[in-house]
């Protein structure tokens, strides 16, 4: 009867606060996403001897460590040429190591450059580097390359003082320049190698100043976080996977084809199975490099099917019934989308892509490059405001559409009636959940896109505590399940006399049911938004 029916409900809208206030009270306490570990060089001397011995790597410490200068000074008066300094770097810190829950491993590297009247910056310069990237799992075994390159970085340094001889030795304020990602912490120790090598006669780091120090910063994943994430995924998986083979398996009994908007959810469905699957567990074991690249494609495919779900959703319910049910209506918003999840893929490849092979590489390094990268990051902004947008449009249309229809209710019996006004009430509050989700979808993408390039910024920083990154995941899987629930066909029919305006026999009860559709045809509320063929 409707007062159990009212009872079960209070049941699961508190069963269901309850849950999501656990989530929140627990992920507000989870650790930060990121780990930040500041570097300074060491400066090692490469001198014959050591290249007799056969030593190619040069540790900074321990029982193997280098033949070490305190600064360029100290290197002038010994007569050590500059390419015979190597700054070495050991990653982690002393007596720590490495771990395969830390996921990836972002470099930032920055000069401390003295102001010299005879050895200025000039504008424009390049910095040459010929770097080295080792790794061992053993403080007892050698070192093993991993990869090698000469790289160039453009400096970008600003000397606030006056450019006198009184101010010479003070330090430029130079830009953090990006250095080496690496998509997987397989091994417990790593090494760096840095050489600045001088050529007169080619140019070759000549007019950069006078270089005091490298300083590096290691951004890694956190373990905690790490470990939180995967239990997620783990224990999202099989929920959505369920409810979406519930919902097909729905959809299949009925003796009418799916719509598209069914379709188009079981679609979501999919797509959001793709993104929950747990994969990452094996890079704990495996040294997959790209997982960083696999996780983004992954999560691009969601957003295009996200994205154009929203669109198809609210335009099936503005649609006359000769127009909808097509997909092809929506060539131009849908075509849009996925042009525009291509270039994203596009512009992933020309970085992680690359990095595969050379983890040095970054489109950053190059002028033509930041330019790129920076329009691309203010063009994905705007046009994910403006997608926002046209969404508003489409369910404030919508929202009037429902509001014309009403005018119909009034000349049903009162039971209908009822049933119709629970229907939109439940419409309209997913509406408002739709438009809910799509805001912080588009503020999350735009956030990640500047947190993931902040260090190229200059000062500014933008900063994703967990509990935000992980409150977006929940949502998503949230309104996935929630869709499909609400959107599976109901068993429950309403008998021919209800819909006539006769009165129902004695003793059947009139259901409200939680779903929004209906065993015999297209959803309840999608039959009377859309117009008639002769309207």
């Amino acid at each position: 009867n409707l007062c159990a029916k009212y009872v079960n409900q209070y049941i699961i809208i508190r069963y269901s606060q309850a849950i999501l206030k656990l989530i929140f009270k627990y992920f507000s306490v989870a650790p930060s996403p990121t780990t930040a570990v500041h570097y300074l060089a060491t400066k090692c001397v490469d001198t014959v001897k050591t290249h007799h011995k056969g030593s190619k790597w040069f540790m900074p410490w321990g029982p193997d460590q280098c033949s070490k200068i305190r600064d360029f000074d100290e290197a002038m008066a010994k007569r050590i040429e500059a390419n015979n300094i190597v700054f070495a770097v050991h990653i982690p810190l002393p007596n720590r190591e490495m771990s395969p829950w830390f996921q990836f491993m972002l470099v930032i590297l920055q000069f401390d450059i003295a102001f010299k009247m005879q050895n200025q910056i000039e504008d424009g310069s390049l910095v040459t580097m010929d770097v080295g990237l080792a790794y061992r799992d053993s403080t007892l075994s050698e070192w093993t390359e991993m990869a090698h390159s000469t790289e160039h970085r453009k400096l970008s340094c600003n000397f606030t003082a006056t450019k006198t001889y009184e101010n010479e030795g003070r330090y430029y304020e130079c830009d953090l320049l990006p250095f080496m990602e690496v998509g997987s912490v397989a091994h417990k120790y790593y090494l760096l190698n840095i050489r600045l090598p001088v050529n007169e006669r080619k140019k070759v780091n000549i007019g950069i100043g006078e270089i005091k120090d490298i300083r590096l910063v290691s951004i890694h994943q956190n373990g905690g976080f790490t470990k939180v994430w995967f239990a997620m995924k783990t224990f999202l998986t099989p929920s959505v996977l369920i409810i979406m083979i519930w919902y097909w398996r729905r959809i299949t009994q009925m003796t009418r084809p799916p719509v598209l908007l069914e379709k188009i959810i079981f679609a979501l469905g999919i797509s959001m199975t793709f993104i929950n699957i747990p994969v990452e567990w094996f890079s704990v074991g495996f040294n997959w490099t790209w997982m960083l690249l696999f996780g983004d494609i992954r999560q691009g495919i969601f957003y295009a099917m996200l994205l154009s779900f929203w669109i198809i959703f609210c335009g099936e319910h503005l649609m006359d019934q000769t127009e909808r049910n097509h997909f092809s209506v929506y060539w131009k918003q849908v075509g849009s989308i996925v042009f525009g999840s291509f270039c994203l893929f596009v512009f992933d490849m020309c970085e992680r892509g690359v990095q595969l092979k050379n983890p040095f590489y970054s489109i950053w390094a190059s002028d033509v490059g930041t330019e790129l990268a920076m329009a691309f990051i203010i063009v994905a902004g705007i046009c994910a405001c403006l997608y926002f947008l046209f969404l508003c449009f489409m369910v404030f249309q919508v929202f009037r559409n429902i509001s014309g229809k009403r005018s119909s209710l009034p000349a049903m019996t009162k039971a209908r009636r009822l049933h119709y006004e629970g229907l939109i009430f439940r419409f309209k509050f997913l509406m408002l959940v739709t438009l809910a989700c799509a805001a912080m979808t588009v503020i999350f993408f735009i956030i990640s896109q500047v947190n993931e390039g902040h260090w190229h910024w200059g000062g500014y920083t933008v900063q994703v505590n967990s509990a935000f990154f992980t409150g977006i995941y929940g949502m998503w899987n949230l309104y996935v399940f929630a869709l499909m629930f609400l959107y599976a066909p109901s068993h429950k029919r309403y008998g021919d006399e209800q819909s006539s305006g006769e009165t129902p026999r004695h003793g059947e009860d009139i259901q409200l049911t939680t779903t929004i559709t209906h065993v015999d045809g297209p959803t309840e509320i999608y039959k009377m938004t859309g117009k008639e063929a002769q309207e």
